[in-house]
């Protein structure tokens, strides 16, 4: 194997540890400040940057289901604006963030953290109930 190589799998490897490592404390901030940005953007009803928050898969659902482009179909969810954050727990890389009147799910992704599902309520021994959702 060239050196090339070597030194471009170590570089890959080491770019995969910084995304979904860091201690607990710091991912748990990290995303609570991506959840944060995330009910910002849902108070603001900018359906634009709440679309460019969501996972690749969560958005892929919101446009299959919707005919209108993310941004619009987003807006029709109706989602309310969750509050401030009560609790993050993170499990590897996934977290779930609880708020005052929501609980939003995310995923880690090269870019960071992204929401996985949102507008999310819990149900008796069964799982949330989400208005956004990936497939």
């Amino acid at each position: 194997m060239s050196r090339w190589r070597c030194t471009g799998l170590l570089a890959f490897a080491c770019a995969v540890c910084l995304t979904g490592c860091g201690t607990l404390g710091e991912r748990e901030a990290a995303a609570s400040r991506a959840a944060v940005r995330f009910e910002e953007d849902v108070r603001r009803a900018d359906g634009a940057r709440a679309c460019a928050a969501l996972a690749p898969e969560t958005r892929q659902e919101l446009t299959e289901s919707a005919e209108p482009p993310c941004a619009e179909a987003f807006l029709d969810e109706h989602l309310s604006y969750g509050g401030t954050v009560r609790r993050v727990q993170v499990y590897g890389r996934q977290a779930q963030v609880v708020l005052d009147t929501d609980t939003l799910f995310l995923s880690v992704f090269p870019g960071g953290w992204k929401i996985t599902a949102a507008g999310c309520v819990p149900r008796p021994r069964q799982p949330y109930q989400c208005k956004v959702k990936g497939g």
